[in-house]
């Protein structure tokens, strides 16, 4: 049997490329050893979380990659740049104490931040070739945010930054780890950056380059095979 992978976006758009080297209207490809099967969940960390939980409960997968396209905090991280989340922070999860913020965790309700998980059902240590591939090992690894309403103002920007260390934010990231360790399910997150996080100029965005290069990703990964000895 194959490795079962699913492929987990808000919406096709992103990977469009991807899923257009395949002549298939089911939304599971077979290529080689892989069996991928593709979930396009809707925007947000809502229809994320409901989407994934509700697949999850009735299909297992050796691994689930969330891909999609991300803000920059940033500027190190170039437009286009293909990074990997190992770390995602519910960020606006708690409650305002004045000018300061209680994070859930804090209030004691639950886990705020989330990881990128590496075991099975078993608590099994997973071992795919896949995760040595030459694609994953050489892009940066990053800390994001998952967000209901991205920024665009500079004095939220600042307050979220003297809170977390992120990297980059998105809208589904915390979601897709929450879903996938809740339900035991190996999982990664791509990210492409798409722009700075910064008042909202689209002028400055290049949507298309993040996706073209985030389609490269997978291609790479996916598709080509090589892996560190």
């Amino acid at each position: 049997m194959g490795v079962k992978i699913l492929l987990v976006t808000a919406t096709s758009s992103e990977i469009e490329p991807f899923s257009a080297l395949f002549n298939s209207q089911s939304p599971t490809i077979k290529f080689e050893d892989f069996e991928i099967t593709s979930l396009n969940t809707g925007v947000g960390m809502v229809a994320t979380a409901f989407s994934l939980g509700n697949h999850l409960a009735t299909a297992r997968y050796d691994l689930a990659i969330n891909a999609g396209i991300a803000g920059s905090f940033d500027f190190n991280l170039n437009i286009g740049e293909v990074v990997q989340v190992t770390e995602d922070v519910f960020a606006e999860q708690g409650a305002e104490d004045g000018e300061g913020f209680i994070s859930i965790k804090e209030l004691g309700y639950g886990e705020n931040i989330q990881f990128a998980l590496n075991v099975n059902e078993q608590n099994t240590e997973i071992d795919l070739p896949l995760l040595r591939s030459n694609a994953l090992l050489k892009i940066k690894k990053v800390k994001a945010i998952t967000v209901n309403r991205v920024h665009g103002n500079e004095l939220s920007i600042a307050k979220t930054l003297s809170r977390f260390s992120a990297q980059i934010e998105s809208m589904e990231g915390a979601a897709f780890f929450y879903a996938c360790n809740k339900s035991k399910t190996p999982c990664l997150q791509i990210r492409s950056i798409s722009n700075y996080v910064e008042r909202r100029n689209k002028e400055n965005w290049n949507i298309g380059l993040a996706v073209k290069n985030l389609n490269d990703f997978l291609r790479d990964f996916l598709l080509t095979n090589k892996y560190e000895s």
